[in-house]
């Protein structure tokens, strides 16, 4: 068994995470203590050769830069994160758009919704669709442009009377053409405050919830 391959099982032994949490210098030091044990007690008639000794020299150098770039990562990765939370908490009060297809009713205020379209289209229109499953107002939104399309619906039914507070979905029919175009529907809330967590930078949307920053599609 090598020097390099008793260190890193003595190690084993003694922690079961030892690969991350054994530090290079502690590696090193026990390396070549333990290489320079095996060159005392060497077989005379069967000494350890310039080659096995090189190979081991090699694995040890590996492992210590592996520490060394793993340490490097984990401190960019930090600074990154810290950088990253204090730019999202510039979100706090503005509104920001994700993927989805729900509408909150207050009763009171408009409930906003996006649509992102990839391409212009001639046709675009709205479903409001109740808890039930049934249609209770539909917009028509005329030819649009490709990019993103905000709408609002100010809680009416189809024959003018205010529909009861709560949750809503939507669904959007787009065509070009004749031809039906995909769109990504996007919900709307509005940023209450943010969180830094083990998974990252997260808003907390109202209406929403937690959304991770990565699943932001706008910030308006």
């Amino acid at each position: 068994m090598s020097a390099l391959q008793d260190v890193v099982s003595a190690s084993a032994v003694k922690s079961p995470s030892s690969a991350t949490a054994t530090r290079s210098s502690e590696i090193q030091d026990r390396f070549l203590k333990l290489l320079v044990t095996q060159l005392k007690n060497q077989d005379p008639l069967n000494p350890l050769d310039n080659a096995q000794l090189t190979s081991q020299l090699s694995q040890i150098s590996t492992v210590t830069g592996i520490e060394n770039l793993n340490a490097s990562v984990q401190s960019l990765s930090s600074s990154m994160l810290s950088a990253q939370s204090l730019q999202a908490t510039g979100m706090i009060g503005r509104s920001i758009y994700t993927e989805g297809r729900t509408l909150a009713y207050g009763g009171g205020a408009p409930a906003d919704g996006g649509i992102e379209l990839p391409q212009s289209v001639d046709s675009l229109k709205v479903s409001i669709v109740g808890a039930s499953g049934n249609v209770v107002r539909q917009l028509d939104l005329g030819a649009r442009a490709a990019g993103l399309v905000n709408f609002q619906w100010d809680g009416r039914n189809d024959g003018g009377a205010t529909a009861a507070a709560g949750n809503y979905t939507f669904k959007v029919a787009a065509s070009s053409g004749g031809q039906t175009v995909p769109v990504t529907s996007l919900r709307s809330g509005l940023v209450s405050s943010v969180t830094l967590g083990a998974d990252g930078v997260r808003a907390n949307v109202n209406g929403i919830g937690d959304v991770p920053m990565r699943n932001i599609n706008r910030i308006m």
